[in-house]
C-alpha cells in the first residue's frame, strides 16, 4: 500500500495518477479467526483497526454483507461533537472528539475533519438556562471550548440566519468551537486501508446467514462465502442488530430500528460555515455545508419501524420547512438527493458497548443519532472490551443490565418511540 505524503502526491500527479496501489485487499475468507467483527461500517472497521494496532490481535476478519461504505457509514450527516453532560456519555464523546482531531494523522488518510463549530440555537429563556447548565458542566469537567452567544454575536457569525421574523424567535445559541464535520466515506476508506495494512481481512459481500452456538458460546458463522469459526465475535451492525441477535437465539433487545433521512442540495457558494442545529415546538433540524458546496441537512426519524433505506415525502416536506424557517434564502435551492440510514434506537437514547449472555459474543449497538460522531471512541473501547474481556470504566454503564436496574443513560429522551403494537 502506497503511503500518502507530499512526495507521492506530487510524483503521481506527474505520472497521471498511475502509481497508486489498491487501497485494501479483497481476500478469500479463512475458515477460522481469532476475532470476527460482523459489520463493515465505521464502528466495525475502527474496532478491527484498534484491535490489530494496539492489542496485537493478528487474525481478524471484518464481515460485511455489502460493500465498505454502503450502509449507514455513507448515509449520515457527518456531524462530530461532544456536547454531552451525563457521566459516561460526557467522557465517551470527549474521548471520541479528541481522537477525531488526530485521526487523519493516525490513519495517514485525510478524513477531511473540519472543526467549524456546532451552533445550537435556543428560543426561550428556559432553553437558554438548560443549555447554560449543560455547557457549564462541560466546562467544569475540562471541556473549555464552549460558549453562549447572544443574538448580536449570532448575527455577526451567521449573517444569513433569519433572526427577524423566524417562526420560532431566536434568542441566541450554545456553541462548541471544536465540533464540526468530517467526510464519511473518507473515514470508512481510511480505517479500511489502515486495518488491511495490519493484516485484517475485510470480507465484502459476505452476509451472515445463520449462527451456530452451544449453550454458552457461538461456534460457527455461516456466511454467503462459507463457514467461519472464531474465538470471539463482535456485533457492530447498526440497524440490523436485532436481526442478528435473534439469529444467535438471544430473543429481544431493548432496541427498535427506524429510518433517519438525510438530504443534500445542489452546490452553492459558501453560505454556512458552521453546523447549525435547532429543536423546538416539534421541529428538529441540523444543517452544514460540504466542501463541494452542497447543503447537508436532516431532521427527525420517520417514526415507524423499518429496514428500508429510502425516504418518504412527509419527512422531505417537514425538513424543508425547518430549513426555510431559519434560512429562507435556501428556499429555491434544488434537492440533489436524499436517502435513509437505519438507526438502532435504544430505549434511553444511549448505546451498548458490552458483553452478552454468550461468553464469546460482544455487542456494539443502540447508537440512535450518535453513531458517526462516536466512531473513534466506539472502536477504541469496543476493541479494548474484546481484547481484555472487561469494560473500561468509561463504558461500564453502557450495558444491557441498566434497564433491569433503572440506571439508564437518558441524555435527552432521544430513544425509540415505543408502541405496544409494533
Amino acid at each position: 500500500m502506497t503511503r500518502f505524503n507530499a512526495w507521492n502526491v506530487l510524483k503521481n500527479g506527474l505520472l497521471g495518477q498511475s502509481g497508486w496501489d489498491r487501497q485494501w485487499r479483497d481476500p478469500e475468507p479463512k475458515s477460522a479467526y481469532d476475532v470476527v467483527i460482523v459489520g463493515g461500517g465505521l464502528h466495525g472497521l475502527a474496532t478491527a483497526y484498534y484491535l490489530a494496532k494496539y492489542h496485537q490481535v493478528r487474525r481478524i476478519a471484518v464481515v460485511e454483507k455489502g460493500w465498505i461504505g454502503g450502509g449507514n457509514a455513507g448515509r449520515n450527516t457527518t456531524i462530530v461533537r461532544s456536547n454531552y453532560f451525563l457521566p459516561g456519555n460526557r467522557e465517551f464523546y470527549e474521548k471520541s472528539l479528541t481522537m477525531w482531531e488526530q485521526l487523519s494523522h493516525e490513519l495517514n488518510y485525510n478524513v477531511m475533519f473540519s472543526q467549524r463549530s456546532h451552533v445550537s440555537l435556543f428560543h426561550s429563556p428556559g432553553a437558554r438556562d438548560a443549555v447554560a447548565r449543560r455547557y457549564n458542566i462541560m466546562r467544569l469537567t475540562g471541556n473549555d471550548d464552549t460558549e453562549l452567544w447572544d443574538l448580536e454575536t449570532l448575527k455577526r457569525n451567521i449573517p444569513h440566519l433569519n433572526t427577524e421574523d423566524a417562526r420560532f424567535p431566536i434568542l441566541g445559541a450554545a456553541v462548541q468551537k471544536r465540533a464540526g464535520t468530517a467526510r464519511h466515506d473518507a473515514v470508512a476508506w481510511g480505517y479500511a486501508r489502515a486495518a488491511d495494512a495490519l493484516g485484517v481481512d475485510i470480507l465484502q459481500n459476505c452476509e451472515v446467514q445463520s449462527i451456530e452456538r452451544d449453550e454458552n458460546s457461538i461456534q460457527t458463522l455461516t456466511t454467503s462465502r462459507g463457514a467461519i469459526t472464531a474465538k470471539k465475535v463482535g456485533f457492530a451492525v447498526a440497524g440490523n442488530t436485532s436481526l442478528l441477535w435473534q439469529q444467535a437465539g438471544l430473543g429481544q433487545l431493548p432496541i427498535e430500528s427506524h429510518k433517519l433521512q438525510a438530504f443534500v442540495t445542489e452546490p452553492l457558494k459558501p453560505l454556512i460555515d458552521q453546523v447549525v442545529v435547532y429543536g423546538v415546538g416539534g421541529a428538529h433540524f441540523y444543517i452544514s455545508q460540504s466542501d463541494k458546496g452542497g447543503l447537508v441537512y436532516g431532521g427527525d426519524l420517520d417514526w415507524y419501524k423499518s429496514y428500508a433505506q429510502r425516504g418518504n415525502l412527509h419527512i422531505v416536506q417537514d425538513v424543508a420547512e425547518c430549513a426555510t424557517a431559519i434560512f429562507p434564502c435556501v428556499g429555491r435551492a434544488r434537492l440533489l438527493r436524499h436517502w435513509s440510514g437505519i438507526q438502532d434506537m435504544s430505549m434511553d437514547g444511549s448505546p451498548f458497548i458490552c458483553k452478552t449472555p454468550l461468553s464469546n459474543l460482544y455487542l456494539n449497538a443502540g447508537w440512535n443519532y450518535g453513531g458517526f460522531k462516536a466512531t473513534c471512541a466506539s472502536g477504541w473501547y469496543f476493541a479494548d472490551l474484546i481484547a481484555n474481556d472487561r469494560p473500561d470504566p468509561v463504558i461500564e454503564g453502557h450495558n444491557l443490565q441498566r434497564f433491569e436496574t433503572g440506571a439508564v443513560l437518558d441524555e435527552r429522551g432521544a430513544g425509540a418511540d415505543c408502541k405496544l403494537h409494533g
